[in-house]
């Protein structure tokens, strides 16, 4: 039994076989509810964003980690039920759940402050079932307490899409009032590119949607063009944050003299060999992304709450997961695809 007042079961979908989203790598699934253990939430979902990271999964660019995972990684959710020796939150609280999940805390990395590299790092809708889903389970010491005051649509894309977004930013070594070129303008380029606009940069987005150049524009863009465009000046900082490996040699080349670019996504196709006095010659800096720090999460949102962020979502129900996610492969999402649970969905 699940626990008094709670269902015995909850509804969501699962990547059984990963492949192409014409495929159907998604299976709708009724599983029991998990009961919660020492240090455990579990919420009932209120919305759940749709990441790239999912899409690479169900289409096994990433390679599953265990048989049949739900996935999602940009939760909102009430907490419901709370396992032994939770203190920060009490049930009937709002609760945020993202991509990272647990590290070890012991290692080198994890002393330092680096724990986004801990070799033991696990990640929800990877490791452990996500957000795809009416109920999940969240580790309280990696979850995120979230204001009353804004809509659950709207905070689910912070969770993941903000957050390395925002780490992307920070890798990407931007001095004051620099010059940052953007390639790929979707829901965490959208929201870092803000973040960089209050701060004072001078933004370029380099993308080939039509749709996501008018957003940029409308989100203080000073210019926007097609990804193999040359921005009109060059640029002290990059982020790349379509999976493209072809534009890394195309981005290194925009930048100036000891310019950095940083390549954002977990997943990357094949980059083509660089020219070194083209792309790396005069100090240009090549920086990779890897998932975030806790410190990263409660930096951003707090920058996102300051700044008065602006997120643009496009809502699907839960039912149609599936197509919320061949959309997000054919570029057909303005923003953030985020699903909300309808009361409808229920898999047979």
């Amino acid at each position: 039994m699940a626990g008094a007042g709670l269902p015995e079961t909850l509804s969501g979908w699962a990547v059984e076989r990963p492949g192409p989203m014409a495929s159907g790598p998604l299976t709708a699934v009724r599983r029991p509810v998990p009961v919660p253990g020492p240090g455990e939430l579990l919420v009932r979902v209120e919305a759940c964003g749709v990441c790239r990271t999912d899409l690479h999964l169900a289409e096994g660019d990433l390679p599953p980690h265990r048989p049949g995972t739900i996935p999602g990684h940009e939760i909102v959710g009430r907490v419901v039920a709370a396992g032994p020796a939770v203190t920060r939150f009490r049930v009937g609280d709002r609760a945020g759940g993202a991509w990272l999940r647990a590290t070890c805390g012991e290692c080198r990395y994890c002393r330092s402050g680096a724990e986004n590299l801990c070799p033991a790092s696990r990640y929800t809708g990877w490791d452990a079932d996500g957000g795809f889903a009416d109920l999940t389970l969240l580790p309280a010491d990696y979850s995120y307490p979230l204001p009353e005051s804004q809509d659950a649509k709207t905070l689910a894309p912070l969770l993941c899409a903000g957050i390395i977004g925002y780490r992307a930013l920070r890798r990407s070594a931007l001095p004051p009032g620099g010059r940052l070129g953007i390639y790929g303008f979707g829901g965490s380029a959208h929201l870092a590119a803000q973040v960089a606009v209050a701060e004072g940069a001078r933004v370029h987005v380099l993308t080939r949607s039509p749709q996501a150049r008018e957003l940029a524009r409308a989100l203080g863009a000073m210019s926007v063009g097609d990804a193999y465009d040359r921005p009109p000046e060059p640029l002290d900082s990059a982020i790349l944050f379509a999976p493209v490996g072809e534009l890394v040699p195309v981005a290194l080349a925009a930048l100036d003299r000891s310019g950095t670019l940083a390549v954002a996504g977990i997943h990357l196709t094949d980059v083509p060999p660089l020219d070194y006095q083209e792309h790396l010659f005069y100090e240009r800096n090549l920086r990779s992304v890897t998932a975030n720090t806790r410190l990263d999460g409660r930096e951003f949102l707090r920058t996102a709450a300051r700044i008065g962020i602006r997120v643009s979502t496009m809502r699907y129900p839960l039912g149609r997961a599936p197509e919320a996610l061949a959309d997000l492969a054919g570029d057909r999402v303005q923003g953030a695809a985020v699903l909300v649970p309808d009361g409808e969905f229920s898999p047979s």
